[in-house]
């Protein structure tokens, strides 16, 4: 107490403050001054691993995208000393006898060099690595086996909408033509697939490929079968009309149809005619495959009615139905339903040009004829599936 007071008393009262703060302000900044070298040297001494990874990252251009990939000089050096002397060794930066303090930069920068050229010979070696492809190649869970010129396009576009299934774009004909190329070069085509993702691909000859049930039922029995039935006489004319625009100068329609047209004679041989006799083919499919493995889909109503036709396709195959109306409009001049535009494009998505072309002109009396001709077997057909698809 007599300490204050007589400090109080001889020391002035500004000057004390004074004093005060310089006391201050020195110890504050003598405690920044010790916090940062402890920082210092816990960062120089003891470096954490994320951190020498994070260093350790190098910029790549591969396929005009950025990617960050660990440098060879990081995987060799990381907790090897030895590792990095022989990079060191590579580039001359061992230390053999005195080494001239006047070239370490040189040293330095050929080093960095040679780390650099290392990665990109690396990521070279290595583009796959580069490039994760997710999933893999599998042999089909679901094929689409017909029919020509009953809308099988369609359906493999549309479906192919659902994030579930990836398929192929054109068809392999493995089980019809190239089934001696075997299993390996068919799994080769398929587009690669996860888990939860259903692998699919369509030929429409397979249907009437005697060989076609067998061949798919040693494969896999589980195999899922889709078959796109049309009326079989406009089916035939569509067949005459897509023949007719690569070959001009084939016979009229008529002519290929008819044996004898007086009589009445359907020339059963001709291909346009034989694949609408839908009873027959199935019956042969049916001797490999149960029925409910087999989906029929009305290419009528596949017009009149996308989202229902693909709403039934997607519980057929254990699928969500993620594949909606909303996924349509019809187009009036194609005369078939499109697909709306997708987020990721300026356009809707229709079929090509030779889908929707115009039918030839064929006389009432020769449709007429025709429905006589296929009125038995589809009355047949209709029974086996256990659905009337109205075509009388």
């Amino acid at each position: 107490m007599a300490y204050r007071f007589l400090s109080s008393r001889v020391v002035p009262s500004s000057s004390r403050l004074s004093r005060r703060f310089l006391f201050i302000f020195t110890l504050s900044l003598s405690f920044t001054y010790l916090c940062y070298s402890l920082i210092f040297c816990s960062d120089t001494t003891m470096q954490s691993p994320s951190y020498e990874q994070h260093r350790c990252l190098l910029f790549q251009n591969v396929g005009g995208k950025k990617l960050l990939q660990k440098s060879h000089y990081c995987t060799m050096t990381r907790g090897d000393p030895k590792g990095l002397r022989d990079v060191a060794s590579n580039v001359g930066l061992t230390h053999k006898g005195p080494s001239p303090s006047q070239n370490q930069s040189k040293h330095s920068a050929a080093f960095l060099n040679t780390a650099r050229s290392t990665a990109a010979r690396d990521q070279k070696a290595n583009n796959n690595t580069a490039t994760p492809k997710f999933g893999n190649k599998k042999l089909p869970n679901s094929i689409i086996v017909g029919v020509k010129k009953g809308g099988t396009r369609a359906v493999l576009e549309f479906i192919r909408v659902h994030p579930d299934v990836r398929a192929m774009g054109t068809e392999p004909h493995f089980f019809d033509r190239n089934f001696d190329k075997g299993l390996d070069w068919y799994r080769s085509l398929m587009p690669r697939t996860l888990d939860t993702q259903i692998t699919m691909e369509k030929t429409p000859s397979y249907f009437v490929t005697k060989e076609a049930p067998k061949r798919i039922s040693n494969l896999s029995r589980d195999t899922k079968l889709i078959v796109v039935v049309r009326n079989p006489v406009t089916r035939a004319i569509s067949d005459y009309t897509q023949t007719l625009s690569k070959k001009p100068d084939i016979p009229s329609f008529e002519d290929l149809a008819f044996k004898n047209r007086s009589l009445g004679l359907v020339d059963t041989s001709w291909n346009a005619i034989r694949i609408g006799m839908y009873v027959l083919h199935l019956e042969n499919w049916l001797q490999y495959f149960p029925l409910s493995q087999i989906h029929f889909v009305s290419g009528e109503r596949l017009i009149t009615d996308p989202a229902g036709e693909l709403g039934r396709i997607q519980d057929f195959l254990g699928l969500k139905r993620i594949v909606t109306d909303k996924h349509f409009y019809f187009n009036k001049t194609k005369g078939f339903p499109c697909l709306k535009k997708p987020e990721s494009s300026s356009l809707p998505r229709c079929l090509g040009k030779s889908k929707g072309r115009t039918h030839v002109q064929i006389d009432q009396e020769v449709i007429e004829q025709l429905r006589d001709f296929y009125r038995p077997y589809n009355f047949r057909f209709y029974e086996m599936v256990g659905h009337n698809f109205r075509w009388d």
